[in-house]
Parts: C-alpha cells; structure tokens; sequence
C-alpha cells in the first residue's frame, strides 16, 4: 500500500510538472495576443536613420524564428508591418552593441538596451529609444525571450544616408 501512495505522489507531481511545462509552451499558440498595426506618428517629421532586417537565426529551431523590417529613427525603433515572430512567452526588443548576434551569444551580458516587452507576434508596432542612446553605438536590434535566455531572432542595423 505505501507503495501505491508513493507511486500516485511521485506521478501527480511528474505530471504537474510536465503539464505545467506543456502550458508555457503551449500557451502562446492558444492565446496569441492581437497583431497591431500602431500608426507612425510624426511620419514626415522624422528622418530614418537606419533600417534593419530580421532572421531566422537558427534554421534548425522550427519555433524561434522572426522576419520583417524594422526602421530606426532618432528616437524610435518601428517594427514595419512585415514583422512577424513565432510566439512564446515575455519577448522582449532590445538594442545590443554587437552586430552579429546568433544563438551562441550572451546578449544578457552585453551593454544592451530593454526597449520593452513585444507588444504583439506581427504586425507595425513603435519602441521608444531612451534619452542619451547613441544608434551608432548599436549593431542589432533583437527580439529576445526573457523567460528563457533565448534568441529569438536578430536583426542587423544598418545605418543609412547622413547618418553613416
């Protein structure tokens, strides 16, 4: 009988486990947040500094991937209305230094920038650039899971016009 009541314990809190770990991955897919599509404010007033494109960083991986265009104004990260990512949870823009990220780098321990939690898996949405930020300093914009310390996908800056 103690036996039993091992067993069903040891099982009930296996089971919990992968479930609960089953409901994370799953959750995402189930209950996807709504595509955006914010407005660029200020459109003509505003000068495009630089623009970036995303990648799947990782062929291999089926489920952290990204593309679409982002355009890097003064103030501003706007991921265009080709952005899209596969979902999961607490992604995160950030701005890192290094101009190639892959999966083996450790964004986390570069001088990046949070711009803040993704708003949406596709669609335009706009990041604002703190104060004092410097785009030269920057080689990539990259979507970031925080949950997990994984590259979802990066995106290389690329500086245009009188901004070079």
């Amino acid at each position: 009988m103690p036996r039993a009541v091992i067993g069903f314990v040891v099982g009930g809190v296996l089971g919990a486990g992968f479930g609960f770990a089953a409901g994370i991955l799953v959750f995402p897919y189930l209950f996807p947040p709504p595509e955006v599509n914010e407005p660029l404010i200020d459109r003509a007033e505003r000068e495009v500094v630089a623009q970036a494109t995303f990648i799947h960083a990782n062929p291999s991986d089926p489920i952290h991937y990204g593309r679409g265009r982002a355009t890097l104004y003064d103030d501003l990260v706007r991921l265009e209305a080709d952005f899209e990512v596969g979902p999961g949870p607490k992604f995160h823009v950030y701005l890192v230094p290094l101009a190639e990220v892959t999966p083996q780098t450790e964004v986390e321990r570069t001088m990046f920038v949070d711009l803040g939690r993704l708003k949406s898996f596709a669609g335009s949405q706009n990041y604002a650039i703190p104060e004092g930020i410097d785009l030269a300093d920057f080689g990539s914009v990259v979507i970031w899971c925080e949950q997990f310390n994984v590259l979802i996908s990066p995106a290389t800056i690329s500086l245009v016009g009188s901004a070079k």
